[in-house]
């Protein structure tokens, strides 16, 4: 009789870190055609001023001289590295900017230390598929409108009214990310929060977050993967 095989399919193997840089690299040349000049300035400005400074302050020590060299290059990578992760950070979200859920991405990875929100938005249009987000931090409550500021205007203005009806003194925000000229371009916007005014310390802002995060348990919960797209008013009943 023949043995049926039981061998597992082998897992397949994720890139190296060198294979994950260079298609960064190749996804952020796409995206953006002045970026591969950036990262080759960023990477021999600093070996070109080690040279200079080998010359000058190593006299004939070679020694000295190769040193300063070296670390011309150490800095031109590390330099390198810096300019590639932010251009690469600008060209994704450029991918997804305009598309109903990319403030929820933003808030998801970019946010800075100190602030929480959820990637789901608080308020959904099934309409036009405008959306409201909010995050607290030390400058507050911030609420993120996106979509034309004509209409996410007054769902701003209701969601603030929820909040300053539970927490009359804390600090509300509005940002607006949209098609708007003055609209904050989605990959500004995790340090455009970071500029407000602190209003809140650490142990303030978990009872915040807390506090709204109970307050949003009495709305129609949004499940998590919802396609903006698909979103439909609740039948009345």
């Amino acid at each position: 009789m023949a043995r049926t095989s039981t061998t597992a399919p082998k897992p397949v193997k994720e890139p190296g870190r060198l294979k994950q840089m260079f298609q960064v690299f190749q996804m952020t040349r796409r995206q953006d055609s002045t970026a591969i000049w950036w990262m080759a300035l960023a990477f021999f400005a600093p070996i070109l001023l080690g040279i200079v400074a080998g010359f000058i302050l190593s006299g004939d020590a070679v020694l000295g001289f190769t040193l300063w060299i070296v670390a011309g290059v150490l800095g031109g990578v590390l330099l390198f590295l810096i300019v590639l992760g932010r251009k690469a950070e600008k060209a994704a979200y450029s991918q997804i900017e305009g598309q109903p859920g990319a403030v929820g991405a933003v808030l998801k990875s970019s946010l800075r230390r100190g602030w929480t929100a959820s990637e789901m938005p608080v308020a959904v249009s099934p309409k036009t598929q405008d959306a409201v987000y909010r995050a607290v931090g030390n400058g507050g409550v911030v609420l993120i409108g996106e979509g034309p500021k004509s209409r996410t205007q007054k769902m701003l203005d209701e969601e603030r009214r929820r909040i300053t009806r539970v927490l009359p003194n804390v600090a509300v925000n509005f940002l607006h990310v949209g098609p708007d000229a003055d609209a904050i371009p989605l990959h500004k916007l995790a340090g455009r929060m970071a500029r407000f005014k602190r209003s809140l310390n650490k142990s303030e802002v978990y009872a915040v977050s807390n506090r709204l995060s109970s307050l949003g348990k009495n709305q129609l919960p949004i499940p998590k993967g919802v396609d903006p797209m698909r979103a439909r008013a609740p039948r009345p009943r």
